[in-house]
């Protein structure tokens, strides 16, 4: 039978390569064996591969015969390495349970430590540690925490219970308790146990353990672990590996720590060891924000003005094992590292390494910096980058010399600006949101299960927790500003109301994030656009060397035009020309073409309208000058333009002097069932053709004009939507031809021009070869294309995609990622058509999937000549291309 337990550490043999790969053992688990296959100090363990997860989900959730034989004899090999036995009342093993996915997700699964103590167990804990205090403070937590994640016993019972606690003792501090603390808090903690698990608390350490496997399993199926890989694009089907492991303590008094650590900034990317820990303490007290932490380095205590000594400072020796591993790790990995640490009793162990998580900004400069370093080349710079993430550098940042009035300060978790409304918890904040409203989320400190409300607000702010806190670390992941550990931060939920410094605000309330200096500021601040320079302007040439395909733009206005060409884009792909027709100055006449009873009102109306949309495209080609332009001609259903409110019935009435009532039934008679699929696209042209000839008039009289003020030519492609025949291309085409034709004679002037189509329709894709013989290019409109194929609304998905995504109907959002399976094999089917019927035949695409890189990667697989995007999404579509560029030619 294939292996599915892996032992690492103490003596194991590491060669299996299964054990090696992150889709079998989880990112964890690869990274634990490989730091004991080259000698670092990593407490003995073993891995159960994810697809024991997969088959235990699959089946119900059991265990099969055989993994309990392969987990028991793994556990044996632990005993072996620590010379101690699992359940052994006067010299106990306890074991870690840790989750560990093929990728990081930070705080999204579940987590035991000190598993194997019970009433005998922890008695043998203290005697062999000489220190009671530790050993019932170990007990205390192993309760809390197998309470909480294999029990479903809520841990606020719990903290409660503690504060109590310490009232009664007039204590300040955990650390102030004794050892009889400790012992009489563990007899509440099992009384809570009892009363809400309506169980005793389980003794028997097996059952612990299995317990405990159980709950990392169950946890990749938890509603936070949902939500984090539909935001995140992982797939369900993944399923996480367990991580068993034997404990080292950091809670053993002053010469034990435990802590953090990466090895550049995450924030910034600059070579120098970033990290924070704690003294006596356990990892959940640093990763949570339980306690305040202290500063890794001598530098960075300083600079930051903090008194408790750093870690260089109070454990040197210690440090300086850490930084020989720090160094070691980054140049074996060949990539920043994220270290988790205990040091107990002076001597150091290693619990975690992984490719850390770092800001957009952080992961260009380490780029440069590390090619520039020789530790890696362009290629595996360029693979490296997540193309997404630079969406976090072309918003705008705060002005610097705008006015700040500063509530408080805190720690500048992740940078970037935000301004938003004051939202108390995750719920509140993603339904305001929802609503358009942009939201800033304030906790005392964030939990996985504030995932959904993360996502959805603009900023972070809690009141406690480092740098490297829950709320830190998956703020950095998704490019949202946070500032952690705030002063003077108090909420009131109950009365929606909080205090931020000595301001008295109020759920609603406006306030801005710096996340870069950490401040909190009271109201709006203004900002400033990015500058595209530098690291990022250094990373783009890369990509702009490396990659194949051209990015274009999706715009319609000079000043998006305007941006997309200063973030690289090289023409447009897509220029919707019905926005330009609901103008406020315009919206009248075209109101009135649509409404005319005949031919000659229409031409009347559309004469108004023809030196709006000549001034139109030709602000647009002075932006683009000598770059191509697809120009869409009108494309959705008329009734979209019509009147609803009387007032904008009575002003169309005095406006052509019709009736409003006469007005009234002629829009009725426009309606329509079902208009996405009805009286739009092609059909206008075919039905109106005035409508395309007036605009085909104005793409040519722009060009000219622009040619005869001696402005570079540009080169119109004219594009004819919802093409599902050849026949109805070829009617528009010579219409188009024949406008072109008239304008040229009348101007003296000629320009290089094409006519091809949007592919936006199943038989359209299928006609492909047909419709080739008249189009010069193919757009493929994956929007439409998507809805028609799969026969679903875009427009009212939301309502029930997230569910599929959930249920691994769809492994994402169709309209957000192209679907490959279904959609992709229209567009490979067209592609392979058309280029077989006209071998020159221009193909691009143009729905929303153009700045989306899964789909841009399967683009460079059909060879598609372009993308088109959104102008913010012109840089992340270059740098997708050439990733897409160099995966193909490995």
């Amino acid at each position: 039978m294939t292996q599915t337990v892996f032992p690492f550490g103490g003596g194991a043999d590491h060669s299996d390569p299964r054990q090696k790969d992150k889709a079998v053992v989880g990112g964890k688990g690869a990274n634990l064996a490989e730091m004991a296959a080259i000698g670092l100090p990593v407490p003995p363990g073993f891995t159960i591969a994810t697809e024991e997860c997969v088959r235990y989900l699959a089946d119900g959730g059991d265990f099969s015969a055989a993994l309990r034989d392969a987990v028991s004899a793994a556990l044996g090999h632990i005993e072996r390495a620590v010379g101690k036995r699992f359940g052994d009342a006067a010299d106990p093993l306890l074991v870690s349970v840790r989750s560990g996915a093929r990728v990081s997700m930070p705080g999204m699964m579940d987590t035991v430590l000190n598993l194997g103590l019970n009433d005998a167990t922890v008695l043998g804990l203290a005697a062999t540690s000489g220190d009671a205090r530790f050993a019932w403070d170990s007990y205390r937590r192993f309760i809390q925490m197998y309470a909480d994640v294999v029990l479903g016993v809520d841990h606020g019972l719990f903290e409660e219970a503690l504060e109590i606690a310490k009232e009664d003792k007039g204590f300040y501090a955990d650390t102030e308790m004794e050892a009889e603390d400790w012992q009489a808090l563990v007899d509440d903690y099992k009384a809570i146990v009892v009363a809400e698990h309506g169980a005793p608390f389980p003794q028997e350490p097996n059952e612990q353990l299995w317990g405990a496997i159980r709950a990392v399993f169950d946890s990749w199926d938890s509603d936070r672990a949902r939500v984090y890989r539909r935001l995140n694009d992982i797939p369900g089907d993944w399923g996480t590996a367990v991580n068993v492991q034997a404990m080292v303590f950091g809670n053993m008094g002053d010469t034990s720590a435990t802590g953090v650590a990466f090895t550049r900034d995450p924030s910034t990317g600059e070579r120098a060891f970033y990290g924070e820990w704690l003294v006596n303490a356990q990892g959940e007290d640093v990763v949570a924000g339980i306690r305040t932490p202290q500063y890794l380095t001598r530098a960075a205590r300083e600079a930051a003005g903090a008194k408790p000594a750093s870690m260089e400072e109070a454990m040197p020796a210690a440090y300086a094992e850490l930084a020989r591993v720090f160094d070691l790790l980054e140049r074996h990995y060949r990539d920043m590292q994220d270290i988790e640490f205990t040091v107990e009793r002076g001597a150091l162990w290693l619990l975690q390494t992984r490719s850390g998580k770092r800001t957009a900004k952080a992961a260009l400069r380490m780029a440069v910096e590390m090619v520039g370093e020789g530790l890696i080349d362009e290629r595996t710079a360029l693979l490296r980058l997540d193309p997404m993430a630079l969406d976090q550098l072309l918003h705008p940042t705060l002005d610097p010399v705008a006015p700040r009035d500063v509530l408080t300060t805190g720690l500048p978790a992740s940078p970037g600006a935000a301004s938003g409304r004051i939202m108390l918890d995750a719920d509140t904040a993603e339904a305001w949101a929802a609503r358009g409203e942009k939201v800033i989320l304030v906790r005392v400190e964030t939990s996985p299960e504030d995932i959904h409300g993360m996502h959805a607000a603009r900023g972070i702010l809690t009141a406690r927790g480092g740098m490297t806190s829950h709320a830190a670390v998956v703020a950095r992941g998704m490019g949202r500003p946070c500032v952690s550990g705030a002063q003077g931060v108090t909420i009131d939920l109950a009365a929606r109301t909080l205090r931020i410094g000595g301001a008295a605000l109020a759920e609603g309330d406006v306030i801005t994030l710096d996340g870069a200096k950490g401040q909190v500021m009271a109201g709006e601040v203004r900002t400033i656009e990015p500058e595209l320079a530098g690291d990022f302007g250094t990373v783009m040439e890369w990509a702009d060397r490396h990659r194949r395909m051209r990015v274009r733009t999706n715009a319609e206005t000079p000043a998006d035009c305007r941006m997309a060409r200063q973030f690289g884009a090289e023409g447009i792909g897509l220029c919707r020309t019905e926005h330009m027709f609901f103008d406020a100055a315009r919206i009248s006449a075209v109101r009135q073409m649509i409404l005319a009873e005949d031919e000659a009102g229409r031409r009347a109306a559309l004469a108004k309208l023809l030196p709006e949309q000549r001034a139109d495209f030709r602000a647009i080609f002075e932006v683009m000058a000598g770059l191509p332009c697809t120009i869409r001609l009108l494309d959705p259903p008329l009734h979209e333009f019509l009147p609803t409110a009387e007032a904008d019935f009575a002003e169309l009435a005095d406006a052509t002097g019709y009736g409003i009532e006469h007005l009234r039934r002629r829009a009725q008679e426009l309606h329509e069932f079902n208009p996405m699929l009805g009286h739009r696209g092609c059909r206008l042209g075919i039905t109106y053709p005035e409508i395309y000839e007036m605009q085909a008039r104005a793409i040519f009289e722009a060009a000219c004009a622009l040619i005869g003020a001696g402005a570079a030519a540009p080169v119109p492609e004219i594009m004819i939507p919802l093409v599902a025949t050849r026949q109805e291309l070829a009617i528009l085409r010579a219409l188009i031809d024949r406008v072109a034709a008239e304008v040229f004679a009348e101007s003296g002037c000629e320009v290089e021009y094409i006519v091809g189509t949007m592919i936006e329709l199943p038989r359209a894709a299928l006609m492909a070869g047909e419709i080739a013989e008249e189009a010069r290019f193919f757009s493929f409109g994956t929007n439409d294309l998507t809805q028609t194929t799969l026969g679903v609304s875009r427009d009212d998905a939301a309502r029930f995609l997230g569910i599929y995504v959930d249920r691994g109907i769809f492994a994402r959002d169709p309209f957000v990622s192209l679907d490959i399976d279904g959609v992709g094999q229209l567009v490979e089917l067209a592609a392979e058509r058309g280029r077989a019927a006209r071998a020159d035949l221009k193909l691009g695409i143009c729905g929303e999937h153009g700045g989306d890189p899964a789909s841009i990667a399967f683009c460079e697989a059909v060879g598609l000549d372009y993308v088109s995007a959104s102008p913010y999404r012109v840089p992340i579509a270059r740098l997708a291309a050439a990733q897409a560029a160099l995966s193909a030619s490995r």
